[in-house]
């Protein structure tokens, strides 16, 4: 890559998440990297960075002048992005840092949007070079990371291919940011108005380079509850669908198909997360289920829209400096292997997963791929996942800054292959 003037441009950094990764890179990146604001406004960009007290850059560009997004792109190693939804606002800006052979990260949870940037970006980012990341926030870095070290370990143990794999909430405190329910609506949006993207957006291998070449494993739904013995037998209780399920699927699956099956062609993933052991847990799985379902109907009718377009948080909208910090995660990834072994790994962080851990998790994929370049995943560029795009460089930092990655073999010898 010839010498560019910054290393990391945030844009996007007047938002209430933008202004969290600001602050995070603010406070950890190391000195003598160059970095920059940007978004629409040259006012808001500058009280931000009155209020970080840094004397960064601003530049001005909107998320329509694709002229100014060009230069923004052309400008920077990196350009790290929270606006959304980012199938209304983010294809240009995608679109130009491919061109420019620029890495490029967000936090979309968007089926839609990143299945258009792979048709559109893939190959032109290849020949560039460039590295398009998304989903390097709450969606969906525990997810991909979860699985790679999980595939990482079974694979240094020898202990064949990964086959039912199953991610579960064990513990969170945290609310849904009002952006993830703003890309909720507009994809809802989206569908209703057209067949083919529905069909799309609910087939489970939407984001696979070749769905064709996709091994047949059966169905797999993104909307289940079973008890927890049907995951792992140490596993009690009952388990509901994780609303984030039906994204982080298929971003871990694209992984999977990109490094050419390497988790195995038998390889089946779904997410829960646990609804406690008590006994009326099952019931609360099942009420989980069907609210996800309400949720949904109730965004596509218009009468019920109104109702709750007035009680979901809106864009722009987010918890107290002292909640974000008392919020938390834990997910366990459990798995099958092909060699009848079972294996789980953990990922866990303090922090509201939304918006404290998420400007955690895109600060370090930004400083990653601007610093870490002989560390990152293997690849000539492309539109890439977390663990495809950044890899081992990304789960290095993120234990550095505290969040607990790992994974251990739990019962059962491999037979002999």
């Amino acid at each position: 890559m010839t010498m560019r003037e910054y290393d990391i441009v945030v844009y996007g950094a007047t938002g209430f998440v933008g202004v969290l990764v600001a602050e995070y890179l603010a406070a950890h990146a190391p000195d003598g990297t160059r970095l920059a604001l940007a978004g629409r406004s040259a006012a808001r960009l500058e009280a931000v960075r009155r209020r970080l007290g840094v004397d960064w850059p601003v530049v001005v560009a909107d998320a329509a002048d694709t002229d100014a997004l060009g230069k923004l792109a052309a400008s920077s190693r990196v350009v790290v992005t929270t606006v959304g939804p980012y199938a209304k606002y983010g294809r240009t800006l995608a679109h130009a840092c491919a061109a420019a052979g620029t890495d490029y990260t967000d936090l979309t949870g968007e089926v839609l949007f990143v299945r258009r940037s792979i048709d559109e970006n893939h190959e032109l980012a290849r020949s560039t070079g460039a590295r398009i990341v998304h989903s390097c926030g709450f969606d969906s870095i525990p997810s991909d990371l979860g699985v790679h070290v999980l595939h990482q370990q079974v694979a240094a143990d020898d202990a064949g291919d990964l086959t039912d794999t199953t991610l579960v909430v064990s513990s969170m405190r945290g609310g849904i940011s009002g952006g993830t329910i703003d890309s909720l609506r507009h994809q809802i949006d989206a569908v209703r108005k057209d067949r083919a993207l529905r069909r799309l957006a609910a087939s489970p291998y939407s984001l696979s380079p070749d769905r064709a070449a996709e091994p047949d494993v059966g169905r797999q739904s993104d909307l289940t509850s079973l008890r927890g013995t049907d995951v792992d037998p140490s596993l009690r209780g009952s388990l509901a669908p994780f609303f984030m399920g039906p994204y982080n699927t298929r971003i871990v699956r694209r992984s999977n198909a990109l490094r050419g099956y390497a988790y195995g062609r038998s390889f089946r993933y779904r997410e829960t997360m646990s609804t406690g052991t008590s006994p009326l847990s099952p019931l609360l799985a099942a009420a989980m289920k069907v609210g996800l379902g309400a949720l949904v109907v109730g965004l596509s009718l218009p009468p019920t829209r109104f109702v709750l377009d007035r009680l979901l948080p809106m864009p722009g909208e987010g918890p107290s400096e002292r909640a974000r910090k008392a919020g938390h995660f834990t997910i366990d990834i459990y798995t099958r292997t092909s060699t009848g072994a079972r294996y789980s790994a953990r990922f866990r962080a303090q922090g509201d997963p939304g918006y404290a851990a998420t400007a955690l998790m895109l600060g370090e994929s930004a400083l990653a791929l601007a610093l870490d370049r002989e560390r990152l995943a293997p690849s000539e560029g492309g539109v890439l996942t977390p663990a495809t795009g950044i890899g081992d460089a990304l789960t290095d930092r993120l234990r550095a800054a505290g969040v607990e990655i790992s994974a251990r073999a739990r019962s059962g010898r491999p037979t002999p292959r």
